[in-house]
């Protein structure tokens, strides 16, 4: 991959996470990042991660992935574990409530990345990077 393909698929990477950002805070009140936490830990085993883990899927670093949970948190969607094996160890759960939300806000995320994925098919740049997501 040379660097102009590198630029159109961060410009097309650009364009998609605004439309999703837009849309989940505009129909459920919730971040991008937020939401992806949510996702993940739905589909981990037992509903939670170590923060570490949840840090390197979602694509934050410590401190941020802190911030996040603590937001989380706050509005009852995660809780915080300590690991029974190692007592350093932090978790991540989703709550009930979290579940909740994250399934609400699925298919306003499924839609807004359609849309923001068709929207970007109709520039010439970057129909091939999109096509080849699609395939």
């Amino acid at each position: 991959m040379d660097a102009e393909h590198w630029d159109r698929f961060g410009a097309l990477h650009t364009r998609v996470e605004q439309e999703l950002a837009k849309a989940l805070q505009q129909h459920h009140s919730l971040g991008l990042s937020e939401y992806r936490a949510l996702a993940r830990l739905a589909e981990a085993d037992e509903g939670e991660l170590r923060m570490q883990e949840l840090a390197d899927l979602i694509g934050l670093n410590q401190s941020s992935v802190s911030r996040l949970a603590s937001r989380l948190e706050s509005s009852g969607l995660t809780r915080r574990d300590l690991c029974a094996d190692d007592r350093r160890g932090v978790y991540s759960v989703i709550t009930d409530e979290g579940r909740d939300v994250q399934n609400r806000a699925r298919p306003t995320y499924d839609s807004a990345l359609r849309s923001a994925l068709d929207a970007a098919a109709e520039d010439g740049l970057l129909a091939p990077l999109v096509q080849s997501l699609r395939t």
